[in-house]
C-alpha cells in the first residue's frame, strides 16, 4: 500500500467521521434526545451486518475470478505452444469466458446490494433528524425499498454465484472425462 493510498483512505475516513459528527450535532440542534440517536445507531447495526456479509461475498467472488483468470492464462499458453488438442482448449477457454461473465454479474449484483445497504443506513440516520410525520413516512418507504433491494440484490448475487459454482464443477468433470487419469495398478 502506497503513502498516497494511506493518505486518501485516511482523508475519506476523516470525512465520514466528520459527516456523522455533523449529523449528531444537527440532531441535537433539532431537539432530538440522546436516546433516539442511540436507538438509530442500534437499528443501523442490522444493515451493517448485511454489509459485512456482502463484503465477504465480494472477496469470494474476486478469488474465484482470479482462479478463472489463472486457468485462462494456462490454457492460452498451451494454445500458443501449439498443444495437440486445440479444439478442446478453445472450448475450455470459451467455457471460462462464460464463467467470468457470470462472476462479473455476481460482483455487480453484490455491489449494488452493498450500496443499497449503505444507503439504507444513511436513510436511518437522516430519519433521526426528521420531525414531520410526512417526512418520516417517506423515509420509512425509502428505507424499506433500499433494505429490501439490498436483500434482493444479495440473494441474486448468491444465485448467480451458485450458477458459476455449478458451471465450475461441470467444467471440472468435462476435463476429467476428456483426460482421464490412469492410476498404475500394483502388481498382483
Amino acid at each position: 500500500m502506497s503513502y498516497r493510498e494511506v493518505i486518501v483512505g485516511g482523508a475519506i475516513f476523516c470525512a465520514i467521521v466528520a459527516f456523522f459528527v455533523v449529523l449528531s450535532m444537527a440532531a441535537e440542534w433539532l431537539g432530538s434526545d440522546q436516546s433516539s440517536v442511540t436507538d438509530v445507531i442500534q437499528l443501523a447495526l442490522t444493515p451493517a451486518f448485511l454489509l459485512t456479509a456482502v463484503a465477504a461475498l465480494l472477496n469470494v467472488f474476486s478469488t474465484r475470478l482470479g482462479r478463472v483468470a489463472d486457468r485462462v492464462d494456462l490454457l492460452s499458453a498451451d494454445l500458443e505452444r501449439g498443444a495437440a488438442d486445440t479444439e478442446f482448449l478453445s472450448a475450455q477457454l470459451d467455457f471460462l469466458r462464460k464463467r467470468s461473465l457470470i462472476l462479473d454479474v455476481a460482483v455487480v449484483l453484490a455491489t449494488v446490494g452493498g450500496a443499497a445497504t449503505c444507503a439504507a443506513v444513511l436513510v436511518l440516520f437522516l430519519g433521526a433528524l426528521g420531525n414531520a410525520d410526512d417526512s418520516i413516512k417517506a423515509l420509512r418507504a425509502i428505507l424499506f425499498g433500499l433494505f429490501g433491494g439490498a436483500i434482493v440484490f444479495t440473494l441474486a448475487a448468491l444465485v448467480t454465484f451458485l450458477i458459476e459454482m455449478i458451471m465450475g464443477g461441470r467444467g471440472l468433470r468435462v476435463v476429467c472425462r476428456q483426460h482421464p487419469i490412469r492410476a498404475k495398478r500394483p502388481p498382483s
